[in-house]
């Protein structure tokens, strides 16, 4: 079995035009400032929820996850925990919906999980806004064009974010990512911010219908019979060897 390591991703010309003054000079230096002023004020938040994660939840507090980034380099993502380590008597971890307890829950519905992230918007490896960065196994079902999400860095927001979060299929959710690459600018990026605001204080969204956590993309796949268990498990294989060689 051959698997494609690396793909190379090129954009539409009209795509790659829109928005460029912003996308090349702007946004990145934007990212940068509003991300360690967003640091420097919320220490004390910041704090707060490490000293309750790791009362409530134990060590580490943070969670560390792989994630494709721009042009599908996988990068570190950080969180604040939200899981605990329960595991069953053959000693493998229990589904994630029982080991997400009631104070992840509030750590995720209020999206303070997510703070963490800025230290990774500060590092140049994502963005305050885009295509939230998926796992390296779900990147590894989608289509090229899908891939094409990954022409731009992730972000700790995006436009499917305020369209739905976690209530959106995985079909809507791409296609929500690729309409944004068409449109990147300021005034979009800003309209996406406050929306973002407007949704976390609603808690919208959170998780999809009779789902605690969000469904991956392969596993979803398999569910609705669009693949077979064979192409189910050539794509994680490849999800895994591409983790292991960090591209």
């Amino acid at each position: 079995m051959q698997t494609n390591i690396k793909t190379t991703i090129k954009l539409s010309p009209q795509r790659q035009g829109k928005g460029g003054i912003y996308k090349r000079f702007i946004k990145r230096p934007m990212d940068f400032i509003l991300s360690l002023i967003a640091i420097i004020v919320l220490i004390p938040v910041l704090l707060l929820v490490a000293i309750l994660v790791r009362v409530k939840l134990g060590s580490p507090v943070l969670f560390k996850q792989k994630r494709p980034g721009l042009n599908e380099k996988i990068f570190t993502m950080y969180k604040f925990r939200t899981m605990n380590d329960e595991k069953d008597e053959d000693g493998q971890l229990l589904p994630d919906s029982i080991r997400l307890t009631k104070f992840g829950k509030f750590l995720r519905s209020t999206s303070l999980d997510e703070l963490p992230e800025l230290y990774n918007i500060l590092k140049g490896e994502m963005s305050i806004v885009g295509p939230r960065p998926q796992l390296v196994r779900d990147m590894v079902f989608m289509t090229p064009e899908q891939r094409k999400r990954h022409t731009v860095l992730p972000g700790l927001t995006g436009w499917a974010q305020v369209n739905g979060r976690n209530c959106v299929t995985w079909e809507e959710k791409l296609s929500y990512d690729l309409e944004y690459l068409g449109e990147v600018s300021f005034s979009k990026d800003w309209e996406i911010i406050f929306l973002t605001i407007s949704k976390v204080f609603n808690r919208d969204g959170i998780s999809a219908e009779g789902m605690e956590t969000a469904e991956d993309l392969g596993d979803f796949l398999l569910r609705e019979k669009k693949i077979s268990l064979g192409e189910y498990q050539e794509k994680i294989n490849q999800a895994k060897s591409l983790i292991k060689i960090k591209i």
